[in-house]
């Protein structure tokens, strides 16, 4: 049976999918509790997120040019650190991954329909897309672009709002700037940047990976910072520190400001519509870390199976697609945008230092700055509130054991 995945993405195509991976519900929810640890200091904890962030992006866009494979830290971790660095590096991101994907999935849900129906209709969602990716990365690429465009008009409304118009509570105090809420709100905000390096979990599908992965992942992540900066300002403008804390919907009250039924419309529409951008991303990128987790035998070698037509792991992505439906079914995922960065924050930590071990000729940039994305993502995953953190280590042990059981078991 065919293993090997078709390379047809171009560097536009890598961008979107960045994009897509971004610009996603995170900014849509991230906000709200990042300004109830930090108030105003949401601005600094946003410009720690984006220098992290920036600083993970270099260590995976060098690692993604001397590795253009599947699986992005998975791999590197395995060809830098030793094969437990890789595996922890990849069930970190499945995990993380997985969860975020249904609560993605219930935030599209959300801004939709009645609350009755929420779960049926993030079901339903979950099942579309898992078909989509199914039938092949142009077509996610393609799509990509579609809801990509419909959520900056959106976050664009927001902005343009945001800036003109204020409600009497934009006056009000948010909570009192310190130094962990502000760490907090960083950890917080790290969910709306994680997927910058999606492009290098599809490293096997894109043209001349060497070039295209390093500018993809620089360019999109430059974009969106640039983004999120604008929303950011403008959201504390119209309606303060506190209504962000208070609001469900923050970037909704924030168009409700011009006081016009319109552009509350537009922004639910976008935020619906970059939920499934991002969940349509991470069905990919997840996919395609369980491909190389199924090849070198870290999960069943069953998924390790690529569609002989579309040319995608289709039975990772259709047991994913399962494994999402079941969350959401289960349970409605409060927490999930900590229990989202927890993981995520120890995978990048895997791809800085697996950086740091790279040679001269493989290093595209200072070493300074995989020693910083390293130390960022240990001190953000100590913000973060205690339950996310507890979750985390329990999900992340239980990978650790089954492994080592399966190790064992081999060696009879």
């Amino acid at each position: 049976m065919e293993t090997r995945l078709a390379r047809r993405l171009t560097l536009g195509d890598a961008v979107v999918i960045g994009l897509g991976s971004m610009i996603g519900a995170g900014v849509f929810s991230a906000f709200t509790p990042a300004a109830a640890a930090a108030g105003a200091g949401l601005l600094v904890g946003l410009a720690i997120a984006g220098f992290i962030a920036f600083c993970n992006a270099t260590s995976s866009a060098q690692l993604a040019a001397q590795y253009p494979t599947s699986g992005g830290t998975y791999i590197y971790g395995r060809e830098r650190l030793g094969e437990w660095w890789g595996f922890f590096a990849g069930w970190s991101f499945v995990v993380g991954k997985t969860a975020s994907s249904a609560a993605m999935a219930l935030t599209f849900a959300t801004y939709l329909v009645p609350d009755a129906v929420v779960k049926p209709v993030a079901v339903a969602a979950v099942v579309a897309l898992t078909v989509v990716n199914t039938l092949g990365v142009t077509r996610t690429a393609l799509l990509t672009r579609i809801l990509v465009a419909i959520s900056l008009i959106a976050l664009t409304v927001v902005v343009v709002i945001g800036l003109t118009n204020s409600t009497p509570s934009a006056a009000v105090a948010g909570p009192p700037l310190t130094v962990s809420g502000m760490l907090q709100a960083s950890g917080f905000l790290f969910f709306a940047f994680a997927g910058y390096a999606r492009v290098a979990t599809m490293g096997e599908e894109v043209v001349r990976p060497a070039r295209t992965i390093p500018r993809a992942i620089v360019i999109a992540l430059g974009i969106v910072l640039v983004v999120y900066a604008l929303v950011a300002v403008a959201a504390l403008h119209a309606i303060g520190p506190a209504g962000l804390a208070a609001s469900r919907a923050p970037l909704a009250e924030v168009a409700a400001s011009a006081g016009i039924p319109g552009p509350g419309f537009v922004v639910q529409l976008g935020a619906a519509a970059a939920a499934l951008g991002a969940l349509l991303a991470m069905i990919a990128g997840i996919g395609r870390t369980g491909l190389a987790m199924a090849r070198h035998g870290d999960l069943p070698v069953w998924f390790s199976a690529v569609h002989p037509r579309f040319r995608v792991p289709y039975r990772a992505e259709l047991a994913l697609g399962a494994v999402v439906c079941l969350l959401i079914v289960i349970t409605d995922l409060r927490g999930a945008i900590g229990f989202s960065s927890f993981g995520v924050l120890l995978y990048y930590f895997v791809a800085n230092v697996s950086a740091l071990t790279q040679k001269k000729d493989h290093r595209r940039y200072p070493r300074i700055l995989a020693v910083a994305g390293a130390v960022g993502c240990v001190v953000l995953v100590a913000a973060l509130p205690l339950p996310s953190i507890v979750a985390g280590v329990a999900v992340v042990a239980a990978g650790v054991l089954y492994r080592a059981v399966r190790l064992v078991v081999a060696r009879g």
